[in-house]
């Protein structure tokens, strides 16, 4: 993963202390071979940058949210695209909530977002009277109560990368009951990110992308360790998109880093010193473009990447009409991929 522009000028001043930990990480698997060809692909413009998240609303639209705020909703045919809300900091993750959207707001917290009036609401900023540091994604059960992660505990938005050097995971999954009460169900994730709910309703399937996980928390009971269904997994899974015909697509951000595997093994002083140099110094990410399809047992069903020049870093991902949009936070765009163009 690799910040974006506006986060390139936080990164620079007040960045948090790292406390970092020992931990040894096995190696990388290889790249996949793609199961096929990567599909025709264009880009479809956006009124700013850096959209983090792509999701189909009820109304059959495309929504995402930009850099400074904007939630934007994009027709998946002309490409037409508006601002229908701002909600004032960093939306990330974005999931459909009746006619409106939740919106994990990475300064704000837990959202929801109504596309009609352009009206934000706040539903969780405090957790046990703390803010919030880093809401990413959420998922709506049955019983309407939105499960939702926190990335970290200690890092914001604007320095997440401190959460992969520090190698010590302070992730949170919660939950928001209907009549508004805020439990924290699971502890000390390793930076939990995609999140949704299986076709059955029975459960959640978690990404932590610093663990290289995907994981099933059955809903019956929740607190119980998470079951993992892929482990080593041999990229960053960011963002995980709602079933659809017994699959779901993850956004992989890049392939792992043999560095950052290794930094587990440096000695804290030498972190500590990485930490502080400038963001710049950071090596940029591959300009690759992954997206992974799995079932409900966390088995791949497609496997699609290609190296891209005018798209990288995917960090979201959808399926609709038979095409796949993907949101990536080093771009002004979304870009559409014909899954009808080439055969499996």
């Amino acid at each position: 993963m690799c910040a974006s522009p506006d986060v390139r000028l936080l990164v620079m001043f007040g960045k948090p202390p790292l406390d970092p930990a020992r931990r040894h990480v096995p190696a990388a698997p290889a790249l996949p071979t793609p199961t096929r060809a990567f599909p025709e692909a264009h880009l479809i413009p956006l009124p700013g940058t850096d959209p983090e998240d792509v999701v189909v609303g009820t109304d059959g639209m495309l929504y995402c949210g930009l850099a400074g705020g904007a939630i934007v909703r994009v027709h998946p045919d002309t490409h037409r695209s508006a601002i229908v809300a701002t909600t004032g900091g960093r939306p990330l993750g974005l999931e459909p909530h009746g006619d409106g959207l939740l919106v994990c707001d990475a300064h704000r917290g837990l959202l929801r977002v109504d596309p009609a009036t352009g009206h934000v609401a706040t539903l969780v900023a405090h957790v046990d009277g703390s803010p919030l540091r880093f809401c990413s994604n959420a998922a709506v059960a049955p019983d309407d109560s939105i499960w939702f992660t926190e990335s970290s505990t200690r890092f914001g938005f604007a320095h997440f990368m401190g959460a992969f050097m520090e190698h010590r995971p302070s992730g949170r999954l919660l939950r928001r009951d209907a009549d508004g009460t805020v439990a924290v169900v699971l502890e000390n994730l390793d930076f939990p990110n995609g999140l949704t709910l299986t076709p059955a309703g029975d459960a959640l399937i978690l990404v932590e992308t610093a663990g290289y996980r995907i994981s099933r928390i059955d809903l019956a009971a929740p607190q119980n360790p998470p079951h993992v269904l892929a482990d080593n997994l041999p990229g960053f899974p960011d963002n995980l998109s709602v079933f659809r015909d017994g699959r779901a697509w993850v956004a992989f951000t890049n392939p792992r880093s043999r560095d950052l595997d290794r930094s587990g093994h440096l000695p804290a002083v030498v972190r500590k010193l990485i930490w502080q140099l400038p963001e710049r110094w950071i090596p940029a990410p591959d300009d690759i473009v992954w997206l992974r399809a799995i079932d409900t047992d966390g088995r791949v069903v497609e496997d699609l990447h290609a190296v891209r020049p005018d798209y990288e870093m995917a960090t979201g991902v959808v399926e609709h009409g038979g095409r796949l949009y993907a949101a990536g936070l080093r771009r002004s765009s979304l870009l559409c991929l014909d899954l009808r163009d080439t055969a499996t």
